[in-house]
């Protein structure tokens, strides 16, 4: 992999020094290694989801994401163990043992040899091929559906130059290739004759990969299963002997579950505590392990910006200003950060909103001057509309939801609420398929072109906003091409400047997370990826 400022040259993973000056993995190194002996053996207990399919090129869905990845493996991955920072994502070798570019357009990627599927049918085994990667990202980048499908925007061809090279040949300068592809989002490496077998990979008996784990019982809307797999590419791992990826819909019994012990991880998001339930599981439960983090995801409102009154940025910035985002943090997330268009999580790249140049008024709670802006768009006595939500990303944005429509009526926005199921949203709403507004998390990253991209540039899938604005789609576009860091930093901190300006979205909150497990469980750091496998993998258990 080349350096962010030095000539293309061939390398086994980023130096520390490049490490440290991206700024994309700040204190991964912060923590010495792992105890020398780790003990194998015995089950993981942990909440899970329930993938509404098991497709990865067919979903962007978090369940779908965090089940698969106990199976699957990428070309690369983000580091994981103790001494990971949560918010840094380091990128390592995963199933390529090293990558190179050449050139402006080039990445090489020369993969570990002896890497094997699991041991089921129609696989059998066998060796994985750079013919297995060619056919992965080709159908990535065909299949119709896939709601990713931007993340190789660039790329025109994959090439298996041999049984263990693979070439991926650019349209265009993308200096984030090798970020989009450690990304547990789609990017999971597919056995061709599974695909053929089945015709596409939406049943759980094709969830057939080369990860540290093999999928041996599933029971919808109950749990996973999963089993060591003995041939993982891994010496050492994994060292537990399986895990139980426990479907638990309800907050309270989640909690309940961990009090008791029959889980051996936070009952919410990331593995997380809820910060209502937080002090009071302190005081009865010290001994469990906790570590603080900010998401790595806005929540906002989003709004169709290609229909009235929405159109006009004077309403978009009256809605931003008749929300209290102190209050919604205090009432709801009870810890967490006003944020701008790139979630606070990313400490490197995103801006405090009070450093939004202009733009940073539009995030200070004034419904007198909202009122204002409303009458100037010729909405004096207010307007009505709809929001849309799901109860699927929790209670708490319920909550919150609750309360934005409160402080909108207080200026003359009155929204009907409608209450959306998880896999209908990421069908329709997710997709800019919705009228008037919705509100939930939005824009996860795990860099700054994730945050960018998709959500803004027109006609792709995740811009459910339905954006247009060509001065700011020529600047994320440069963004992508530009290879010195300090450059692209500045580039990235004046798009979130016009960005505030603009309103776009509403952009709200990035929550405190409270991770926590129990003390034997060694050699785990809470990281907000959805690569739960690669992390499970590498840990233990002493009980």
């Amino acid at each position: 992999m080349s350096t962010e400022n030095d000539s293309p040259r061939d390398s086994r993973g980023p130096s520390r020094r490049d490490l440290l000056k991206t700024g994309v993995v700040a204190g991964a190194m912060l923590a010495a290694g792992p105890p020398a002996s780790p003990r194998p053996g015995g089950i993981l207990r942990v909440r899970g989801w329930d993938p509404p399919h098991f497709d990865p090129h067919q979903t962007r869905s978090f369940m779908t994401m965090t089940t698969l990845s106990f199976v699957y493996s990428k070309l690369l991955r983000h580091k994981v163990g103790a001494g990971v920072r949560a918010g840094s994502f380091m990128l390592e070798p995963d199933l390529a043992e090293r990558w190179e570019q050449p050139d402006e357009t080039t990445y090489i990627f020369h993969l570990r040899k002896g890497v094997r599927w699991h041991n089921k049918p129609p696989v059998n085994g066998r060796e994985l091929t750079a013919e297995d990667v060619k056919f992965t990202y080709t159908r990535f980048l065909t299949v119709k559906g896939n709601p990713e499908r931007y993340l190789l925007d660039s790329v025109e061809r994959v090439e298996a130059v041999d049984r263990y090279t693979v070439k991926f040949a650019l349209g265009e300068p993308y200096v984030w290739l090798p970020h989009k592809l450690a990304n547990a989002l789609c990017t999971w490496i597919v056995a061709p004759e599974v695909v053929e077998r089945y015709g596409d990979l939406k049943r759980p008996e094709t969830a057939i990969g080369t990860g540290p784990f093999t999928l041996e019982r599933y029971d919808r809307n109950v749990k996973a299963v999963f089993k060591k797999n003995p041939q993982y590419y891994r010496p050492g791992q994994p060292l537990v002997d399986g895990v139980e990826w426990l479907v638990i819909e309800d907050d309270s019994t989640g909690l309940a579950s961990y009090r008791t012990g029959q889980i051996d991880a936070g009952p919410w998001t990331w593995w997380s505590v809820r910060q209502s339930d937080l002090d009071q599981l302190k005081k009865t439960h010290p001994h469990l392990l906790y570590q603080d983090f900010l998401g790595n995801m806005v929540h906002a409102i989003s709004l169709r910006t290609d229909q009235p009154p929405f159109a006009d940025v004077r309403v978009r910035r009256a809605i931003s200003r008749a929300i209290d985002r102190r209050a919604l943090i205090d009432t709801v997330w009870m810890r967490g950060e006003p944020s701008g268009p790139l979630s606070r999580g990313l400490r490197d790249w995103a801006l405090p909103v009070d450093q939004l140049g202009e733009g940073a008024k539009y995030y200070r709670y004034d419904p007198r001057e909202a009122r204002r802006l409303l009458a100037e768009a010729g909405y004096a006595n207010g307007f009505k509309t709809q929001l849309t939500a799901t109860p699927g990303y929790g209670t708490d944005l319920i909550d919150a939801v609750q309360m934005v429509l409160g402080q909108l009526k207080d200026v003359g926005i009155v929204a009907e609420l409608k209450i959306q199921e998880y896999g209908a949203y990421q069908a329709t709403t997710i997709q800019g398929k919705f009228d008037g507004m919705t509100m939930g998390p939005f824009a996860v990253a795990w860099d700054p072109d994730d945050a960018l991209y998709g959500p803004y540039i027109p006609d792709q899938p995740r811009n459910r906003g339905h954006v247009n604005d060509p001065k700011l789609t020529a600047m994320i576009k440069e963004q992508r091409r530009v290879k010195d860091l300090d450059g692209r930093k500045k580039l990235v901190f004046e798009i979130q400047r016009y960005m505030a300006e603009q309103q776009h979205y509403v952009c709200l909150v990035s929550p405190m997370y409270t991770a926590s497990w129990q003390p034997y469980v060694k050699n785990l750091a809470a990281n907000t990826t959805f690569d739960y496998g690669s992390r499970v993998a590498a840990l233990w258990l002493e009980r």
